[in-house]
């Protein structure tokens, strides 16, 4: 099969690997229909996520069809059209029964990061049970990809974490596809301001379409001072930090205001600075979470009923053969005007 490799920081390459198979009962092998890229990905070609092998397929996105199943898989069978979820969860450990699936004994954030993932034509999913998610009827299933990591992310670790209440002032500090995810989960909790902070006009435009009161391109230096004027001095309820690098973080913590919460969505490769001689005395609250894909399940049934449209995320499509180019697209997302891509198998 078709598959993209990760050679170490700055290397990949499209190559013929094995079709993956059941090594376990609890196993199923799908065949991938359609699957994207994240932004943790091209962190994991940077080097921020070190522990990644090489040799490694990476990705941990998609929807496919169910190819085989082990003795112990109850819930699909061959034929099945399944959601993969970016989180294995055994569903047993004492994690899982907290609802921590990303800290899962025997899973967590494994596909494309310590096993085989998504980014090719067929993957094993270990614990198929709790990791796979029937595809509901007339549904999109380019829209139901965004379910499988961005949109439960923007959620869990964006909205919930933030603890966004109605009437909140909400900033999200980037605009990718993760930052936009939050954007339109929090307008489920009615904020009278969601601010969108980014460097890329053409991101911050989408935003405005997708529900923003106020977008600030932070490219000239002078964010924080344009968040603070836009909140008359006070600052934000909420600041998620959506891009996972220093000075994005930096900004989270200066527009916050005393009583807020700084929740953590990025990936960081870097230290950053905690500015404890500002915060202390202010009640912050910073939160930080790997996604746990508990929502998934509340996630798929507003999609289905129309009340969230993440297909509108999605801004190129590519065949599978075409994953090179599709991620010199979504590498370069501004000269792009690159959202979400899709990769499709089929």
């Amino acid at each position: 099969m078709k598959a993209l490799v990760y050679h170490g920081p700055g290397q990949k390459s499209l190559e013929d690997k094995p079709k993956p198979s059941v090594q376990q009962p609890t196993d199923a092998v799908v065949k991938i229909l359609k699957t994207t890229i994240c932004g943790t990905d091209l962190h994991i070609l940077k080097g921020d996520v070190p522990e990644v092998a090489d040799g490694r397929i990476l990705g941990h996105e998609g929807v496919g069809i169910v190819e085989e199943v082990g003795e112990s898989v109850a819930n699909f069978k061959v034929g099945d059209r399944v959601l993969i979820s970016c989180i294995t969860s055994c569903g047993r450990c004492d994690y899982c029964k907290r609802g921590m699936y990303s800290h899962c004994e025997n899973g967590g954030w494994i596909l494309g990061h310590l096993i085989d993932g998504t980014q090719a034509e067929y993957v094993r999913i270990p614990h198929a049970d709790t990791s796979l998610y029937p595809l509901p009827e007339g549904v999109e299933e380019e829209a139901l990809v965004m379910l499988s990591d961005i949109l439960p992310t923007g959620f869990e670790c964006g909205v919930l974490n933030g603890k966004v209440q109605p009437g909140d002032t909400v900033a999200v500090v980037g605009v990718g596809p993760v930052g936009l995810a939050a954007l339109l989960t929090a307008q489920l909790y009615s904020p009278s301001e969601l601010i969108m902070v980014d460097l890329d006009d053409n991101r911050l435009e989408v935003a405005r379409r997708f529900g923003a009161t106020e977008t600030v391109n932070s490219a000239d230096g002078r964010a924080v001072e344009k968040v603070m004027e836009l909140t008359g001095g006070k600052g934000v309820d909420v600041a998620v930090e959506a891009v996972g690098i220093p000075a994005t973080f930096d900004i989270c913590q200066s527009i916050v205001a005393p009583g807020g919460c700084i929740a953590n969505v990025g990936v960081h490769g870097k230290s950053v600075d905690l500015h404890l001689e500002t915060l202390w005395s202010h009640n912050i609250t910073i939160t930080t979470r790997l996604v746990d894909t508990v929502t998934t399940p509340m996630l798929l049934k507003m999609v289905r009923a129309g009340k969230l449209q993440p297909q509108h995320l999605i801004t190129h499509r590519f065949k599978l053969d075409e994953i090179l180019k599709a991620y010199d697209v979504f590498a370069n997302a501004a000269r792009e005007k690159a959202l979400k891509v899709i990769l499709s198998n089929e």
